[in-house]
C-alpha cells in the first residue's frame, strides 16, 4: 500500500496539531509534532536558566547543550494521542504552559536549533506514512512531500483557541496576554532569517477562522482521497 508524507504548516494556535493527530491516526501513520520539539528545547533552556533577565537567549551555553537534548513521543493510552519527552520525561502539559510559549519563537529562529531538529524530524519521517505539522515542514524539512497543507486562521480567533485549552486544562490565562503573544510569534515565524514562515508555492491554503474541527478533517479527508490514499482508521504513532 503506497504511503505518502503530509506536510501541514501554518500559523501558531490554528489546529494544525489536533488536525495532523487525527489524520495520522485514521491513516494509521506515524504523527510528529515538530512545534512540540522547539517546546521541548524552549522549556529546557528555561529550566537551565539559559535566558537572561531581558529575555536574550545564552546562545553558545545552548548550543554546547544541544547534544543533551533528546525528544521524543509516547503513545498516551488515556487520551490516545503522543505526549512530548525530553530526556525520558513527559512534559507535554509543561511545553504547552503561556511561559514557554513566550520563549519558543527565538529559540526556533536560532539557525543550530532548527538544524538538531530538521535532522531530527526527517529520521523520524524518512520512508513516508508519515503525517507532520510545524512552521517549515513543506518548505525544509520535506519539500517533497506528496501534500502539503498551509493552515491559517484570525489572530483574534487563534488566541481565543488558545485561551479556551488553556482553561480546559486548569491553568492560568489571560486572553490579552495571549492575543499579543499569537501576533508576535507571527511577526517572529514570518521574518527570521532561517527557515522563516511561508506557504509552499505548492501547498494547498485553509482558513480554518470558521470552520468546525470536523469540517476541517472532512475537508483534508477529500484532499487525500483525491491522492487515492486509503483510509484504515487505525493508529500507528511514534
Amino acid at each position: 500500500m503506497k504511503k505518502i508524507t503530509i506536510a501541514i504548516d501554518g500559523h501558531s494556535s490554528c489546529g494544525k496539531s489536533t488536525m495532523a493527530k487525527d489524520l495520522a491516526r485514521r491513516l494509521g501513520y506515524i504523527y510528529v509534532d515538530t512545534g512540540a520539539m522547539y517546546r521541548c528545547v524552549t522549556l529546557y533552556a528555561l529550566r537551565h536558566n539559559l535566558f537572561l533577565e531581558d529575555g536574550t537567549i545564552k546562545t553558545e551555553e545552548l548550543e554546547a547543550r544541544m547534544p543533551d537534548i533528546r525528544i521524543s513521543f509516547q503513545l498516551n493510552s488515556e487520551t490516545g494521542r503522543p505526549d512530548a519527552y525530553l530526556n525520558g520525561e513527559c512534559v507535554e502539559q509543561e511545553i504547552r504552559s503561556l511561559e514557554v510559549s513566550n520563549h519558543v519563537s527565538p529559540i526556533a529562529a536560532l539557525p543550530f536549533v532548527r538544524t538538531a531538529m530538521v535532522a531530527q524530524q526527517q529520521e523520524m519521517g524518512k520512508g513516508g506514512g508519515v503525517v507532520m505539522d510545524g512552521r517549515d515542514i513543506g518548505t525544509v524539512v520535506f519539500p517533497h512531500a506528496e501534500l502539503k497543507v498551509f493552515v491559517t486562521a484570525s489572530a483574534e480567533v487563534r488566541a481565543q483557541r488558545r485561551y479556551d485549552e488553556l482553561l480546559q486544562k486548569g491553568m492560568p490565562a489571560d486572553y490579552d496576554d495571549i492575543l499579543k503573544n499569537v501576533l508576535e510569534r507571527d511577526y517572529i515565524d514570518s521574518h527570521r532569517e532561517v527557515s522563516p514562515l511561508r506557504q509552499a508555492d505548492d501547498a494547498l491554503l485553509l482558513d480554518n477562522s470558521h470552520m468546525t474541527i470536523a469540517e476541517q478533517n472532512e475537508w483534508l479527508m477529500q484532499r487525500v482521497e483525491e491522492l487515492g490514499i486509503s483510509i484504515l482508521e487505525t493508529g500507528n504513532w511514534r
